[in-house]
């Protein structure tokens, strides 16, 4: 089985060693660092997300991708995700193209809803509109990444009408734009990224791998159902924290995902996780808190379980200073990885 290893952030805000929490800015220039690590410890690609508030250091990831592009030869450079139902689906994929252009054909879209809000009254649209915005915009992309360089027409509701549009920079591969649909776990978003043909990427962030395995199944059903022919791809979004040994990652990982868990649990109405609570997820979910051998084998049950065919390894987890960050991203490539793919070959 052909897996793929990618580092996934947010790009949220670290804090120094001292506990100072560091700028945008500075947060910004850590993920590039992030990705230059990961290249140099053998990780196949960086996926990157979308936010607009304070917690997060980055609103526009592609830009972010495009400074890795020149910094890096052989890393895959994605978003995980870009909000499609606040943006153009054309300017999505001309900005793709572009990056595309820039890395020599490194680039790929995961699409999503998000599980934010904020970039709904930033960029004008109604939230009341918040299904039926991602339903049409994910099918004007689907057409777009599917005929380009064809002229495509569009009628739309939500969108713009478009008459024989061509978009620019056109790609230089024979194959469509690469891009990928994440979904959080409803059987609706399932379906429908298994009837645009497109690659389905679970977001998990809690419970166990077993758990989305239905998730999985009904995709490969449903692209059966569609006809779609070709390798069926799934890939699953895990949280996760790697140091030298299992007590050190717990140590530098807790109390920082405790504080950034609350403050999310103020916003969203979620009970409060302490210690016990995130003990139980990091023995009992998919969530890969620990050393290298302990996050090796909650990856490869994970791939077990769901079939997977790519693993997006999330990093930075709140205020964690950067050194822990780019510690865990070495462990990743060079000891996780090598390890699952030890795993894989003897099961």
């Amino acid at each position: 089985m052909d897996v793929k290893f990618h580092i996934d952030t947010f790009g949220d805000r670290t804090s120094t060693l001292d506990g100072e929490l560091e700028s945008h800015a500075q947060g910004v220039r850590h993920v590039v660092e992030l990705a230059e690590t990961a290249e140099q410890a053998g990780v196949d690609g960086i996926t990157i997300g979308e936010h607009h508030r304070d917690d997060y250091t980055v609103s526009a990831p592609d830009m972010v991708l495009a400074t890795i592009a020149g910094r890096t030869e052989r890393l895959t450079l994605g978003t995980g995700v870009t909000v499609l139902s606040s943006d153009d689906p054309v300017r999505v994929y001309e900005r793709f193209a572009t990056l595309d252009a820039l890395s020599s054909g490194r680039a790929e879209a995961i699409v999503g809803r998000g599980s934010f809000t904020e970039s709904f009254p930033l960029f004008g649209y109604e939230l009341s509109d918040y299904e039926e915005l991602f339903e049409e915009k994910l099918a004007l992309f689907a057409e777009l990444r599917a005929e380009q360089p064809n002229p495509v027409s569009w009628t739309g509701k939500l969108t713009q009408n478009l008459e024989d549009v061509v978009l620019y920079p056109p790609l230089e591969g024979a194959e469509p734009l690469k891009a990928w649909v994440a979904v959080g776990g409803s059987p609706q978003s399932v379906i429908r990224a298994a009837g645009h043909d497109l690659p389905l990427m679970l977001a998990i962030i809690g419970g166990p791998s077993a758990r989305f395995a239905p998730f999985a199944k009904l995709y490969r059903d449903a692209r059966e159902k569609f006809g779609h022919a070709g390798e069926t791809q799934v890939g699953f979004h895990m949280i996760g924290h790697i140091a030298e040994t299992d007590e050190a990652a717990l140590e530098q990982f807790a109390p920082h995902y405790l504080e950034h868990h609350k403050r999310l649990g103020a916003e969203r109405g979620w009970g409060s996780m302490g210690m016990e609570g995130l003990m139980h997820e990091v023995r009992h979910s998919l969530m890969g808190v620990g050393s290298p051998e302990t996050v090796a084998k909650k990856i490869a049950r994970g791939i077990a379980d769901l079939d997977a065919t790519r693993v997006n390894f999330k990093v930075q987890h709140g205020p964690i200073p950067h050194e822990y960050n780019r510690r865990s991203v070495e462990l990743f490539g060079e000891k996780v990885i090598p390890l699952v793919k030890d795993m894989l070959a003897a099961s």
